[in-house]
C-alpha cells in the first residue's frame, strides 16, 4: 500500500521523441533494428508505476479510465503484461493519479521498489472457499427446511455480493459506469427482489470462480515475461588495470572489458576480444547449433560461452541489451493490441441500463399517468427485472468457453482463457518457427560417406572417438549415431580444439582432424567431393570433413530433422483453410529444404525484430497465429493475433503464448482451431437463446400474459438450456 502522507519517488523524466531506429542488434551479417515504441508527447513529464490487482485485460482499461479522469493527464498507457502504468502530464500529477487509481480498486507502487510478497494461496482463495461452503450449507438447509434454506441463500448472496458491489461503486466513481461488477450486482439484487435467492448466490459463485482463474493465468503470464531477466547474471566480472572485480550490471558501460567463464552467460552485449569461441545463442535465436565467433564479432547478452573463458568489450548501455530489447518488443506488441474487453462487460453498458429503465418505467408510469394499480405494475416491474436479470446471459459465454477449454485440454492443448479461444477461431494462417517447432531441435546424422578403403562404420568410429566428451550438439549427434550402431570407440590422445577450424586427436599414432570443409587446406578436396558437399549444403545439411594425416577419409552430413507429425499437421491445416508459413533465423538453404519438404512458404535469416515485422505484415492481411518454442519467438507471439507455444519450449515462450501444445503434437493445431470455431458458434447460439427468451417474456409480461413464476421459469430455463448446449462441446470429436 502507498503511504498517502509521503508518496514514493516515482520515476520521471523529460520526454523527447524516440529515435526511428533502436540500437542495432548483435550479429554482423544479420542485423536489424527493433521497431520504435509509440511516440509519447514530449511536452510533459513521464511517471511510471507498477499496478497491483489487475487480473485481466479488462482491468487495464479500468485503470486507464481512472487515470484519464485526472485533470492535466495527456497520455496514459497500461502495459498489462508487465503491470506498468505510464502517465504523461505537464505538471506533477502523482498524488492525483494514485488517488484515482486507488479509488478504482487497484494499488500503485514505485516501479523501482522491490515486489511485495505474494499472498498465500489460502488467503487469496478464502472468499471463494467461504462462498462455496456457504452455498453447500444453504443447499442442505433448503432440502430440510425451505424458510431456513431461503434465509441461508440470502445471507450467502449478501456475503458474496459485498466485495463485488463495493468494487462496482468504486468503478462508477472512477468513470466506469457499467463494468461487469455492476452487471453482477444488478443481477444478484434483482434475483433477491423476486425471491430467486439460490440463483443469485450461484451467479456470484460462478463469477468469483472465473475471476480467480483469470488472476491465476495473469500471474503465470507475468512470471514468464520476467523470466527474460534470468538470462542475465546478477553480477559481472570486469577487468580494470589487470585486476578483476565483481560489479552490478547497472555499473557496466560501453568500453568496459568483462570476462565470462565456460558455461557462463553474457551480462551485456559484447564484442569478442579472444581469438575465437563458441557461443550457445539458442535462448535468443532458438537455433540448436552453437555459433562460432571470432575476434571483434558481436555477441548478444544471454548467450552462453560453450567451452572456454572469454573476454569481451561491452557495447550496450545498461537496460539496452539484446534481452532488454526483446522485453520491450513484448511490451510494445502488447500495447499495439488494444485491451480485450469481455463480451458481457461491453454489452452491459447498453443492456443493463435499458433493462433497469424499462423495469422502472413499467413500475411507475402506468400508476402515475394512467391511474393503474400500483401493486399490479410493481409486480410487473419486478417480473421485468427478473427477466432482465442477466443470469443466463452471464453464464452463456463462460459455459461454452469452459467446455471448449476442457475439450482442448483433453487433447493436450492448453488455451489460456476465453479471449484466446475466441481469437483462435478467427485464425486463417499460421506462422511456424523452424527449430524445435517443425523440427526436432536436435541435429542427427543423415549421411556418412567414406572412401572405399575406409568404410562408413570406420569413419564414424574415428569421428565419434574424436568428438567424445564434447558438449557441442553436432559432436553429440555423431557420438549418438556411433552408439546407435554399437561401434567400439578407440582411445584418443592429444585431443585439442583448433580455434576457428575444428577439433583433432591422435588415434593409433595418426592425427585425425574433423573440420568444416571451408577450413581445409587447398588440395584436400577434389572436384567430386566439392560438388557433393555443395549438393548436401544446398539441401540444408551441415557437413563435417574427416582428414587423417592430410588425406580426406570422407564426410559426415547432419541435419535437424522434421518432427514426425509435421507433414500431417500442415496438411490438416490446409484442409480447414489455414495457410502455413515458416519464419526462422536459420540460413536460407536450410530453411528452403525444410519448407519444400512441407510444401509451405518460408522466410529465413530472421532476428527477433525481423520476426515481429514479418508477423505484423502477415497479420495485416489475415488473422495470424505464431507457433514457436524459444525466447526469440516471444515478441512475435505477442504481435500475432494469437501465440501458440510448444510444450517443450522455453518458459518465456510458454508463458507469453496464449495457448500451448502440452503434448508437443502439431496435429492438434487443426483440432484446436476447429474446436475454437465450434465454441464460437456455440456462444452465438447461447446468446440467441438467452436474449430470445427474454425478449419473448418481456413482451408477454408487459401484455399481462405472464407473471413472476413464468419469469422465473424463463430465466432458469434459459440458464439450463445454454448450459446443456455448452456441454455438447465436451462430446465433440
Amino acid at each position: 500500500m502507498l503511504n498517502s502522507k509521503k508518496p514514493p519517488q516515482f520515476a520521471k523524466a523529460k520526454l523527447s521523441p524516440l529515435p526511428a531506429e533502436a540500437p542495432s542488434c548483435c550479429t554482423d551479417e544479420q542485423c536489424s533494428s527493433a521497431p520504435a515504441a509509440e511516440i509519447i508527447p514530449d511536452n510533459g513529464e513521464r511517471y511510471t508505476w507498477l499496478v497491483a490487482g489487475m487480473d485481466c485485460a479488462a482491468c487495464a482499461r479500468k485503470v486507464e479510465n481512472a487515470a484519464k479522469q485526472v485533470p492535466g493527464v495527456e497520455h496514459v498507457q497500461v502495459l498489462f503484461a508487465t503491470e506498468k502504468l505510464l502517465v504523461t502530464a505537464p505538471r506533477d500529477v502523482r498524488m492525483e493519479v494514485e488517488k484515482a487509481v486507488k479509488a478504482a480498486g487497484y494499488t500503485l507502487r514505485d516501479s523501482a521498489a522491490p515486489a511485495a510478497a505474494a499472498p498465500s494461496g489460502w488467503r487469496e482463495n478464502l472468499p471463494l472457499i467461504t462462498l462455496i461452503v456457504m452455498m453447500a450449507i444453504s443447499w442442505g438447509l433448503e432440502q430440510a427446511n425451505h424458510p431456513f434454506g431461503n434465509m441461508a441463500f440470502i445471507v450467502t448472496t449478501l456475503v458474496g455480493l459485498w466485495p463485488i458491489a463495493r468494487q462496482a461503486v468504486r468503478l462508477i466513481r472512477s468513470g466506469n459506469w457499467f463494468a461487469i461488477e455492476t452487471l453482477m450486482s444488478v443481477a444478484a439484487i434483482g434475483a433477491l427482489f423476486i425471491g430467486a435467492t439460490a440463483e443469485a448466490a450461484m451467479v456470484l459463485l460462478l463469477f468469483l470462480v472465473g475471476e480467480r482463474l483469470e488472476s491465476y493465468a495473469a500471474s503465470r503470464a507475468r512470471r514468464g515475461v520476467s523470466a527474460l531477466m534470468a538470462l542475465k547474471p546478477e553480477v559481472a566480472t570486469r577487468i580494470r588495470n589487470g585486476e578483476r572485480e565483481s560489479v552490478a550490471l547497472g555499473d557496466l558501460r560501453p568500453g568496459d572489458v568483462i570476462e565470462v567463464s565456460a558455461g557462463g552467460r553474457l551480462p551485456a552485449d559484447g564484442r569478442l576480444l579472444s581469438e575465437t569461441a563458441s557461443f550457445d545463442e539458442s535462448a535468443l535465436t532458438g537455433e540448436s547449433v552453437p555459433v562460432e565467433r571470432e575476434r571483434n564479432e558481436k555477441v548478444p547478452a544471454g548467450s552462453t560461452s560453450v567451452d572456454r573463458l572469454v573476454q569481451l568489450e561491452v557495447i550496450s548501455e545498461p537496460g539496452d541489451s539484446a534481452i532488454d530489447r526483446i522485453l520491450r518488443l513484448i511490451e510494445e506488441a502488447d500495447e499495439r493490441r488494444a485491451p480485450i474487453e469481455r463480451f458481457i462487460d461491453r454489452f452491459s453498458r447498453i443492456y443493463t441500463p435499458i433493462i433497469m429503465a424499462i423495469a422502472l418505467l413499467a413500475a411507475v408510469v402506468p400508476p402515475l399517468l394512467f391511474g393503474q394499480s400500483w401493486s399490479e405494475w410493481i409486480y410487473k416491474g419486478l417480473a421485468l427485472l427478473l427477466i432482465g436479470c442477466p443470469c443466463a446471459l452471464v453464464i452463456s459465454t463462460p459455459a461454452a468457453i469452459t467446455s471448449g477449454l476442457a475439450a482442448a485440454a483433453r487433447r493436450g492443448a492448453l488455451i489460456k482463457g476465453g479471449a484466446a479461444l475466441e481469437r483462435l477461431g478467427q485464425i486463417q494462417q499460421i506462422a511456424f518457427d523452424k527449430t524445435g517447432t517443425l523440427t526436432a531441435g536436435k541435429p542427427q546424422v543423415t549421411a556418412v560417406e567414406a572412401l572405399a578403403a575406409v568404410g562408413e562404420n570406420e569413419l564414424l568410429t574415428l569421428a565419434a572417438a574424436v568428438e567424445q566428451g564434447s558438449t557441442h550438439p553436432l559432436a553429440q549427434a555423431i557420438v549418438r549415431e556411433a552408439e546407435r550402431r554399437t561401434l567400439a570407440l578407440p582411445v584418443t590422445q592429444s585431443h585439442r580444439a583448433l580455434a576457428g577450424i575444428g577439433v583433432e586427436a591422435v588415434i593409433n599414432g595418426e592425427t585425425l582432424l574433423l573440420s568444416s570443409p571451408t577450413k581445409l587446406a587447398a588440395g584436400v578436396l577434389d572436384e567430386a567431393w566439392q560438388q557433393r558437399i555443395t549438393q548436401l549444403e544446398a539441401e540444408g545439411q551441415t557437413v563435417i570433413a574427416a582428414v587423417r594425416q592430410n588425406q580426406l577419409l570422407g564426410i559426415i552430413a547432419l541435419r535437424d530433422t522434421l518432427r514426425s507429425d509435421a507433414k500431417e499437421a500442415v496438411a490438416a491445416l490446409k484442409n480447414i483453410g489455414v495457410h502455413g508459413v515458416m519464419l526462422t533465423g536459420d540460413n536460407p538453404r536450410a530453411a528452403a529444404a525444410i519448407a519444400n519438404e512441407l510444401g509451405m512458404d518460408y522466410r529465413a535469416s530472421l532476428l527477433p525484430a525481423d520476426k515481429v515485422s514479418a508477423v505484423n505484415e502477415l497479420n495485416a492481411r489475415q488473422k495470424l497465429a505464431m507457433v514457436g518454442d524459444g525466447i526469440n519467438d516471444a515478441p512475435a507471439m505477442k504481435a500475432a493475433t494469437l501465440g501458440i507455444a510448444m510444450g517443450s519450449g522455453t518458459d518465456v515462450a510458454l508463458e507469453t503464448a496464449d495457448a500451448a501444445l502440452t503434448h508437443n503434437r502439431l496435429t492438434e493445431l487443426a483440432n484446436m482451431i476447429s474446436l475454437a470455431r465450434a465454441t464460437h458458434n456455440n456462444i452465438r447460439q447461447n446468446i440467441s437463446i438467452a436474449l430470445g427468451l427474454k425478449a419473448i417474456f418481456l413482451v408477454t409480461t408487459l401484455l399481462g400474459l405472464t407473471g413472476l413464476w413464468l419469469a422465473v421459469l424463463a430465466d432458469s430455463g434459459a440458464t439450463a438450456l445454454v448450459t446443456a448446449n455448452a456441454l455438447r462441446l465436451l462430446r465433440k470429436k
